[in-house]
């Protein structure tokens, strides 16, 4: 909804989407997943003679819920994070940092996504 998390959900569920599907044609869905996401970021360097940040650490904790359809049973829950760094080049480049940010979000919302695709995949073979 115009939030931050929303758009790194949105990312998430897209590599998902792809990851699952090779972006082809969906047939019906027989799960669902549920996620419930949250992303922090973290001063790691800071300039000592400015006191500004040089790099900091993006974050993204997700927990999620695979539910079988047809009968509402949940078969699979879990949590996966993932972190990226980025640095701040200074002031003279505004948007820098924006950008730097949105890569991290990008590259965490990747890994994330990776973690649980292993997971459902696992469960899918093994049925556990």
């Amino acid at each position: 909804n115009g939030t931050p998390e929303a758009r790194i959900a949105n990312e998430i569920r897209d590599n998902l989407i792809f990851a699952f599907t090779g972006g082809s044609g969906q047939t019906s869905p027989r799960y669902k997943l549920t996620m419930n996401i949250s992303a922090s970021s973290q001063s790691v360097i800071v300039d000592i003679t400015t006191a500004r940040t040089d790099m900091e650490i993006q974050g993204i904790d997700a927990t999620y819920t695979l539910t079988e359809i047809s009968t509402g049973k949940i078969v699979v829950t879990g949590r996966a994070f993932g972190r990226a760094s980025y640095d701040i080049p200074g002031q003279e480049q505004r948007f820098a940092r924006q950008r730097g940010q949105r890569d991290a979000e990008n590259r965490s919302s990747s890994i994330v996504a990776d973690q649980i695709k292993s997971r459902l995949a696992s469960y899918f073979v093994s049925g556990s």
